[in-house]
């Protein structure tokens, strides 16, 4: 009686020093929605924001993110973080922003 198909499934070894990597797509997406959660409270949004920035930056030195990524967000949050309440709406709505690998300046060389 040794064969039981409904046993215990056994430990699987797992190593508390690998960290599970964010990719762009996640990053970007927690910065999104942490914009759009509070679109019609940007301030609030900033702070959220400049939170980020810290992860952003702690998540750098310990090799979780690669400097492009992070200049990509930096690019990002710099915008959202000067610009006004109008250009506000106008940065959520623009959907090449949130697109991996938009760079800061991108728009401008487009649009002349």
């Amino acid at each position: 009686m040794g064969w039981w198909p409904f046993g215990k499934k056994p430990k699987v070894a797992s190593n508390p020093n690998d960290p599970i990597l964010k990719d762009t797509r996640t990053w970007l997406s927690e910065l999104r929605d942490a914009c759009e959660m509070n679109f019609d409270a940007p301030e609030e949004a900033r702070r959220q924001i400049r939170h980020m920035q810290v992860e952003w930056k702690e998540a750098m030195d310990r090799g979780d993110m690669t400097p492009s990524l992070r200049e990509g967000l930096e690019g990002r949050a710099f915008r959202l973080l000067n610009c006004t309440d109008q250009e506000w709406i106008g940065w959520l709505d623009d959907l090449k922003f949130w697109k991996a690998g938009w760079k800061p300046g991108q728009d401008d060389e487009n649009e002349a």
